[in-house]
Formats: structure tokens, C-alpha cells, sequence
């Protein structure tokens, strides 16, 4: 049997921000945005995503589906930052067995 997926209620009241207007909106905070700003801008595109077949147990793939849609990106920023986590350490072990 699946579980349901239970949505968490946001807390943001967005019929306040359907109203709003562009006028209502505080920038105070926000940098201007100048020419030079963009003339210096770099474009960065994210590097496509490679298919890969895996086997999970069933379990953690049932949980993570749980958690709704984008589970797939969820299991890819786990791994990316276990991976981050851990660099370097793979690549002081081979140095060390040479």
C-alpha cells in the first residue's frame, strides 16, 4: 500500500501576495542591478544529467516518493553533498597506496 502524500500547509499568505503590487513590494535590501552589473555577468547553464539505472532498496525509495514530487532531485543533492563531503578523501587513499 502507498503512502499519501501529506503536503506541509505554507505558512505564506499568498492572497496577500496576489494582491500585492509591484509598488508594495520593499527593495530597500536589494542591490541595483546596473549595466556593468550585466555586462560582466557569465551565463552558467547546469551540465546535463546523466540516466543511470540503480537498485535501491525498496524502503528508501518508498520514502523518498513519499515526500512528493522531485524525489529524484532530492536523492541527487544527498549524494552531491555526501560527495562533497568527502572529497578528497578518496583521492588521499590512492596517493597513500602508490
Amino acid at each position: 500500500m502507498r503512502k499519501r502524500n501529506l503536503k506541509k500547509e505554507s505558512k505564506t499568505d499568498w492572497a496577500r501576495v496576489d494582491a500585492m503590487e509591484d509598488r508594495d513590494i520593499d527593495f530597500s535590501d536589494t542591490p541595483e542591478l546596473d549595466a556593468d552589473f550585466f555586462s560582466r555577468a557569465v551565463l552558467r547553464l547546469p551540465e546535463p544529467k546523466a540516466v543511470v539505472t540503480m537498485r535501491l532498496d525498496r524502503e528508501v525509495l518508498e520514502w523518498f516518493k513519499a515526500q512528493g514530487r522531485g524525489y529524484q532531485t532530492r536523492i541527487n543533492s544527498l549524494l552531491k553533498a555526501y560527495m562533497e563531503a568527502h572529497k578528497g578523501k578518496h583521492e588521499e587513499k590512492e596517493h597513500e597506496a602508490h
